[in-house]
């Protein structure tokens, strides 16, 4: 039986309140549009992964972005540390916790979170961010001392999670690296890794801004 819990943690796309970094190359309102599209297309997705409960983790208010099938609660906590820890305290059984920032995310990126046998010799998952930090985690018991206290929006945010898992004696595998959308640079590269119908892919290739960016 599948008692997996899908996390998604994000922020209400409003301007000026995500995605600050992208507006060297966009507006506030351009900014929060892509984020919005990022959030559509990651809360689409995840409709797709096979889970017992699909919980989006809020800070903000909900917009007609939020599809059926989810449950919303709010973030709790100061630092980000203490939300992602704040929202594995708020489930039992294995969970797997995934960002906004990666709309190029696939069900498939998660088949071995979620496929028979998944937890049977691996306590925690760990989806690398090419800037050091992780895209998703999962934990076979969502323990939140095991993220309450780790550095985060760092590069060596990554590694700083996987030695709390190591030295809490858990058996840890990998999923495949992402890069995130943070800067504008980052806008191009992850349009074009977005699966067909992509709102993200779409939005940014009508952006003036992005559209020539990752072209091959």
């Amino acid at each position: 039986m599948n008692d997996l819990t899908l996390l998604v943690i994000a922020k209400e796309p409003r301007p000026g309140r995500v995605k600050t970094r992208l507006q060297r190359g966009c507006s506030p309102e351009e900014a929060a549009a892509l984020a919005r599209a990022a959030l559509a297309d990651t809360l689409a997705t995840g409709l797709a992964v096979p889970a017992a409960r699909r919980v989006l983790v809020l800070e903000g208010a909900v917009g007609d972005w939020l599809p059926g099938g989810y449950e919303v609660v709010a973030q709790e906590g100061d630092a980000l540390d203490e939300r992602i820890a704040a929202a594995f305290a708020g489930v039992s059984g294995p969970a797997v916790l995934v960002g906004m920032d990666t709309p190029q995310f696939t069900p498939e990126l998660l088949a071995p979170v979620t496929r028979v046998g998944a937890w049977d010799a691996v306590d925690a998952y760990v989806g690398g961010a090419v800037d050091g930090g992780f895209w998703a985690l999962g934990l076979a018991v969502p323990d939140p001392a095991l993220v309450r206290g780790v550095a985060m929006s760092r590069p060596d945010t990554g590694e700083l999670q996987r030695r709390r898992l190591y030295g809490a004696g858990l058996r840890v595998a990998e999923l495949a690296e992402l890069r995130d959308v943070d800067t504008p640079e980052d806008v191009g590269l992850v349009a074009g890794l977005c699966q067909p119908g992509s709102l993200f892919a779409e939005l940014a290739g009508r952006m003036v801004a992005f559209s020539g960016e990752g072209a091959a």
